[in-house]
This record gives structure tokens, C-alpha cells and sequence, in this order.
């Protein structure tokens, strides 16, 4: 038998825990799409869903084992979560975005605080990278105020990990900033999720924080997400676990995060206007079924090619990130340089964008009905063109300036 490099599993144990994982993810379909009105009320997952995700061991999937977890390989999440994107995109990104940053927690944090925060594979985190709150030190720790928007995932959170402003300045003048992990009960959840366009079972709530405490090893002054600290050097997860996808650039993993639960979207859409087309009849003369019309069968081919083709690429671009991982640079770290995790970052950017132009396609000859509220179609095209939206996309221009100044050696500032 051979031996992975991932979490010492053989290959058949991995392959086996894959398969498992995925058809759970799958299984959970039917059950994602009929409890997908209940999400949008109540913006967030349900309590039963919510129940079967974390019975399935959705949730372990980047948690160490040494901390209960099962520390599966990026491609392996990227292949569940494109599944419960079949049923609702919300609920999947409210799922995503709390699975993944355990991720995130062996990367940056040191190994000292890792079995505590775990908490034998209960740790669950939403995170958001713009500095909005402040950390005053005081004795033992820090003070933290502000308000945090876009908590993706933060109802059933166990943490959440963020960015603040530090006291004082770098030498250029910009402003300090620290990284922090915040226990559940540190901060109050606001009410005000649910009112935007789509996406609103995402449980993509604001936070505050009054006056908080957070104990000093809870906080990593200095630290700034958007610069990549062990470029050079084992990080503390890699240290700890021996697995390098715990050292590892975010950027790219962000932007990828996004585009795989546009994939899964992308392949709702697909479904649901094939759903039709069985159904239903053309409206004009011979009113045949819609599956005998050439040109229904043109545009849902041709969605399917569109999204299948980017299934591939999120799954190519994920390879590749664990591969940039696993290469040495001879120094300590590795191969995965600023350059490849925007040129990653990219891609997922750009599958975002190209799964929003099927769903908008697809709109054009579904038909009125599917656009009625409370349609599945309806709240798909919604919460597509939210994710079209984001902030994310928005930095793809300037992610390409990057790409040619990266080649041509032309300096990014």
C-alpha cells in the first residue's frame, strides 16, 4: 500500500475518506434545496441542516487530526463543497466560509493555543480580512472595539479570526496591524443580514465588539494577511503537523473559495433548466417538449460545457496550490511565491464571473415562470448575482495589471 503525503493516511484510506465525504455532501441535496426558503428567512442554516453537516464530519475537514479533525487535502473541500452548492448556494457559503479558516488557524497562529482553540474538532470560524476594529493593549491581552461586517458563517461559529488596527504606525507611515482570534461571546451578533439582493441564508451578519478582552496569545501583532509571513520559513501548523497545506498564501485560497461555490451554482442552474425542459413545452408551434427544441438543447449544452469546464479548472487550481506547498524553495519554506497566488487568485475570480454569465443566459430563455419569488431558479439567479458582486470580483483589473508586471518585471507600485 502506498502512503500519502497528506495526514499519513495510505492512499486507499484517503481515497476511501474522499468518497465518503463527497457522497455525504451529495446526499444532502434534496435536503439543502427543500430547506433553502427556511434558510433565506431565518439567514442562516437551519438547525436540522446544520445537524446533518456536522454528523457527516463536514466541518473536520481541515481541523488536524492530532485535534480531532480529519485534515483532508484542499481539493478534497473543494469537491464537498461544489456539492452542497447543487442545493443552495447560501447555505454552502455559510458552511465554506466557517470550515475553511481552520485552515487559516494552523497557518498563522502558534502551535501553543492550537489545542485550545480546536477543541477536539469543535472549532468553526467566519473571518473577514479588512482591519475595522481597534486592539488597545492592557494588561494580559488586549482591549478590542469596532464593528465587523460580512461575517460569513458566524451563527453557529465557534471563533472568528480578523484583522484590527494596532497603536501606532509602520515606518512608512501606514497603520499597524494585528492578526486576532475572538472566542464566541467576545463579540455580539447583530441582526442585520437578510435584506440584500441574494445570498441571504449566507449568515453573513455584522459583529461588534465592546470593550472586549482578548488574552495576548489570542492576538498576533504585526500580522497582515494580505503579506505573507513564512514565505521563507515552516509555519507553525507545517511545524506541528508535518503537512504543508498549513503554510500556505490566502489570497489566491480566498478568491478559489468563492469560485468553487460558483461552480456549484453554476451546476444548480444547469440542473434546474434541465428540470424544465423536461417539463415543459416550447410555446409556439408544434409545442413539442423542450428537450426535442435545438435551441433549448443548444443553451443547455452549451451551460453544461461552461460549467463543467470550470469544475476542471477549481480542481486544477487547487492541484496546483497544494503542489506549490509541497515544493521546497531550499530555504525553509516553499515554492508558493506572491506571483502564483495572485495568478491562482485569478482563476477563481474569473470562474466567479463566468458561472454569473451562465445563470444570466440561462435566465434568458427559462421562461417568466421560473422567476417567480420562491422559485428555485429565482433565488439561484439571485444569489449568483450577488456573488457576481462581491468584492472580490472587483479586483480582477488590477490582479491583471499585476500578472503582466509580474512577467515584464515592472514593479506593482
Amino acid at each position: 500500500m502506498t502512503t500519502t503525503q497528506v495526514a499519513r493516511y495510505t492512499a486507499e484510506e484517503y481515497q476511501a475518506l474522499e468518497d465518503r465525504l463527497v457522497q455525504s455532501a451529495h446526499e444532502l441535496i434534496p435536503d439543502l434545496i427543500a430547506a433553502a426558503p427556511e434558510a433565506e428567512r431565518l439567514t442562516h442554516i437551519p438547525p436540522h441542516i446544520q445537524e446533518k453537516l456536522e454528523a457527516a464530519g463536514l466541518y473536520l475537514m481541515f481541523i488536524p487530526r492530532a485535534h480531532g479533525g480529519l485534515e483532508v487535502k484542499p481539493t478534497t473541500f473543494a469537491k464537498v463543497v461544489i456539492e452542497l452548492a447543487k442545493g443552495d448556494m447560501g447555505m454552502a457559503w455559510n458552511f465554506c466560509l466557517s470550515a475553511n479558516h481552520a485552515l487559516m488557524l494552523a497557518n498563522w497562529f502558534p502551535v501553543e493555543v492550537h489545542e485550545e482553540l480546536y477543541a477536539g474538532g469543535r472549532f468553526k470560524a467566519a473571518s473577514m480580512y479588512a482591519p475595522t476594529v481597534t486592539t488597545e493593549p492592557v494588561e494580559g491581552g488586549y482591549k478590542v472595539n469596532g464593528v465587523v461586517n460580512y461575517c460569513s458563517g458566524i451563527p453557529y461559529s465557534t471563533h472568528f479570526i480578523g484583522q484590527s488596527i494596532l497603536p501606532g504606525k509602520n515606518p512608512d507611515g501606514s497603520p499597524r496591524v494585528g492578526l486576532y482570534v475572538a472566542p464566541a461571546g467576545t463579540y455580539e451578533i447583530l441582526d442585520d443580514w437578510g435584506t440584500t439582493l441574494g445570498l441571504n441564508s449566507s449568515g453573513s451578519n455584522s459583529i461588534r465588539f465592546t470593550d472586549a478582552f482578548l488574552p495576548a496569545k489570542y492576538l498576533i501583532e504585526d500580522a497582515d494577511l494580505t503579506f505573507y509571513a513564512f514565505a521563507d520559513r515552516q509555519s507553525p501548523g507545517e511545524v506541528a503537523y508535518g503537512n504543508p497545506m498549513y503554510n500556505a498564501r490566502h489570497m489566491s485560497s480566498f478568491a478559489m473559495m468563492l469560485g468553487m461555490l460558483c461552480v456549484g451554482a453554476g451546476w444548480s442552474a444547469v440542473n434546474e433548466y434541465g428540470r424544465l425542459m423536461v417539463e415543459r413545452k416550447i410555446t409556439v408551434p408544434p409545442f413539442t417538449s423542450r428537450t426535442l427544441d435545438p435551441d433549448f438543447q443548444a443553451a443547455y449544452g452549451g451551460a453544461k460545457v461552461q460549467v463543467k469546464k470550470a469544475e476542471y479548472a477549481i480542481i486544477a487550481a487547487w492541484e496546483e496550490w497544494e503542489r506549490l506547498t509541497e515544493t521546497p524553495n531550499g530555504e525553509g519554506g516553499n515554492s508558493f511565491t506572491e506571483e502564483a497566488d495572485n495568478l491562482l487568485g485569478c482563476i477563481g475570480r474569473d470562474i466567479m464571473l463566468d458561472m454569473w454569465a451562465v445563470v444570466e443566459d440561462l435566465y434568458k430563455t427559462i421562461g417568466s415562470a421560473a422567476s417567480k419569488k420562491g422559485e428555485r431558479y429565482e433565488r439561484i439567479f439571485r444569489d449568483m448575482a450577488q456573488a457576481a458582486g462581491h468584492r472580490n470580483p472587483q479586483l480582477k483589473l488590477m490582479a491583471y495589471r499585476f500578472v503582466a508586471k509580474d512577467d515584464f518585471g515592472v514593479p506593482r507600485v
